[in-house]
């Protein structure tokens, strides 16, 4: 069933007269996606194979940094020149993507690249690289909280909003700007992991 939602203006919530379909938190068509790339991490975890957990870290993590640094420094300026409705219009199909696209991504990526670490012996304390694989830990661990604690609630809380029959502008807006916020400030993070990351290849 399709239902409909209108959308607020900024001051007050008051409708625009225009009418979409209720926006979908998970897009369906994305979850068989998903489930094969956990799927493929969980394998590759079990059979502890070197070139599939390789894989799953370097392109998830080069996802995670692309997405953020893109969406942080690329997309959030743009949008906040957008009038109103052109904002509601790009994140009615842009965020729910970004609800099965992140955590897909920020997993697959961690889950692959700790049993890499303990696979090539990275973890262990006479390593040339634990150091660099703790300051890891720590930078990643901030990174992951801040995507699933704050950039995905925020994400999430715009779809429902948008789903109100009279939403509320100026709280779109205002988680809106968290999650640009917050995407932004991950992006900037994942300017050390890169440093890291090259650093433990290279030695």
């Amino acid at each position: 069933m399709v239902q409909a939602a209108a959308v607020g203006e900024e001051q007050g919530g008051a409708p625009l007269g225009t009418e979409r379909p209720l926006i979908p938190v998970v897009p369906r068509a994305g979850i068989p996606i998903a489930g094969a790339v956990l799927v493929f991490v969980i394998v590759a975890i079990a059979t502890n194979s070197l070139w599939m957990l390789t894989f799953c870290h370097v392109v998830g993590g080069g996802l995670w940094t692309a997405i953020d640094l893109f969406v942080g420094f690329v997309v959030g300026p743009i949008m906040g020149r957008m009038s109103i409705p052109a904002r509601a219009e790009f994140s009615a199909r842009f965020l729910p993507k970004m609800v099965i696209i992140m955590p897909t991504v920020v997993t697959a990526t961690l889950a692959a690249g700790y049993q890499l670490a303990l696979t090539v012996g990275n973890l262990n304390s006479d390593s040339p690289n634990h150091a660099w694989l703790v300051v890891s830990f720590c930078v990643v661990g901030v990174m992951a909280v801040i995507a699933l604690g704050v950039l995905e609630p925020a994400n999430v809380g715009v779809i429902f909003e948008m789903n109100k029959p009279i939403p509320d502008g100026r709280i779109i807006e205002r988680l809106m700007k968290r999650f640009m916020l917050t995407a932004a400030i991950t992006g900037a993070m994942q300017v050390a992991t890169l440093i890291i990351m090259t650093r433990v290849a290279s030695r």
